[in-house]
């Protein structure tokens, strides 16, 4: 048996979503902390590998936990500027500080270094000039803004 060494996997910037969100819909308590649905109205894909628009339907089901970390789920989806539709289902992670996390909930502009945005994301379409995303792993950084958030997406080569 050859010993091969296992591979390290490297990032390549895919895309950059700037994403339109309208006002939260607080569920109240959960299971597991506050629940709350944010519908996702719009938005721009930024390449370099994706251009087109966040379409305005999806939502990211939040749970917020107890010391003010946010659970994030998405589903949504974009629309490329030649044509194809590519579904997002993104999961991850948002906390900090509690004056940071306070200061994200009232829609101030934090600096980005001061908390964790994290996602990992997974990315299908039919459309054959983008099939390469049904086979490809994404992890992502993100921003939250006061009705947006911006979320620079990476493939894993």
């Amino acid at each position: 048996m050859t010993d091969f060494p296992i591979p390290v996997p490297g990032l390549s910037h895919a895309f950059t979503l700037r994403v339109e969100l309208s006002k939260p819909i607080e569920m109240g308590p959960g299971r597991a902390g506050q629940r709350r649905i944010i519908p996702i109205v719009g938005g721009a894909a930024l390449g370099p590998e994706i251009t087109g628009k966040v379409l305005n339907l999806g939502a990211d089901w939040q749970t917020i936990h107890a010391d003010g970390a946010a659970h994030l789920d998405t589903r949504y989806a974009l629309e490329t500027d030649d044509g194809a539709v590519i579904e997002i289902v993104n999961i991850g992670t948002r906390h900090g500080p509690p004056d940071v996390m306070a200061q994200l909930a009232k829609g101030e502009d934090v600096d980005p270094t001061s908390y964790y945005m994290r996602t990992a994301a997974r990315l299908e379409s039919g459309d054959p000039r983008y099939a390469w995303v049904n086979h490809t792993l994404f992890v992502c950084a993100g921003i939250r803004r006061a009705s947006a958030v911006e979320i620079a997406y990476y493939r894993v080569t």
